[in-house]
């Protein structure tokens, strides 16, 4: 069996290394550091803008590339790819804090990702007939709550997080009372509804994405639509990246590339050679 070969990195991909530790630090810290109030949250809003700039930079994309082809290098960004995603539930939990203390704002983080929401579905998206399923949905559910306002749709959203969800519901009843937005803590297997949905989003740093939509494919309808958030590269920082899938099952009908946004997005629907044998 032969060895890996030894890698050399050069000055700037050292550079990132280093760089890339000192975020793996704060944001352990700022995990830490959540204490249920707002007190940290400038904070780490700033941490959260400093590195969506960092993975979305193309300039530091060919460092990243040295970076990843080492052992150390592949550890680091697993590190990196799970503590931002827990720094990115403290961050909703937050704003969705400071929403109900009468503050609140879409800046820096959550700015760049409600711009990408704009972007999701293109083509298929939902309208006041559709039925939207929010894989990850977290305490501020925003993609919710612009998809029900702006199209009418019915909306739902499920989260393993029993304090995001009660934030959620809260900033629901709050933003988008008129709105057809529920909340649940249940899993995929449990939702009673899987059949009237039209249109599922899965969050970009729900872990088990691949696992679940690989389940859902028995229990949805067959003109189901899936929009995976997902980075890949230099993005896998901050998102898990795309995997591959059954083309007995999924076919990936398109992938909106957005270089200037913190994550892509991958739309995917049922195969049709195993749909029209069924």
């Amino acid at each position: 069996m032969s060895e890996t070969p030894l890698i050399t990195l050069n000055g700037s991909t050292w550079e990132l290394a280093g760089a890339l530790r000192g975020y793996l630090e704060c944001f352990t810290a700022a995990v830490a550091s959540y204490d249920g109030s707002t007190r940290h949250a400038a904070e780490l809003e700033e941490l959260l803008a400093s590195y969506s700039q960092l993975v979305t930079d193309p300039a530091n994309e060919a460092d990243y590339e040295q970076l990843a082809a080492t052992g150390t290098g592949t550890e680091l960004i697993a590190q990196l790819r799970s503590e931002s995603a827990r720094c990115v539930a403290s961050i909703e939990k937050y704003r969705a804090l400071r929403l109900l203390e009468g503050g609140g704002g879409a800046e820096g983080y959550f700015a760049n990702i409600e711009s990408c929401i704009a972007e999701e579905f293109g083509a298929v998206a939902p309208d006041a007939s559709s039925m939207v399923l929010l894989v990850g949905s977290g305490s501020f559910p925003m993609t919710l709550l612009n998809l029900a306002a702006r199209t009418g749709a019915s909306a739902r959203g499920i989260d393993i997080d029993p304090e995001a969800l009660e934030l959620g519901r809260k900033v629901v009843a709050q933003l988008g009372e008129s709105l057809d937005i529920e909340l649940l803590g249940e899993r995929i297997e449990q939702l009673d509804f899987l059949a009237e949905i039209t249109h599922i989003v899965f969050s970009s740093t729900v872990s088990v994405k691949y696992e679940l939509l690989h389940q859902l494919h028995a229990l949805t309808r067959d003109d189901v639509v899936v929009a995976m958030r997902f980075g890949d590269g230099l993005k896998s920082l901050f998102n898990y990246p795309l995997q591959p899938v059954d083309p007995d099952l999924w076919h990936c009908s398109a992938v909106i590339r957005q270089p200037e946004q913190v994550f892509d997005i991958a739309l995917y629907t049922k195969t049709r050679t195993r749909m029209e044998s069924n």
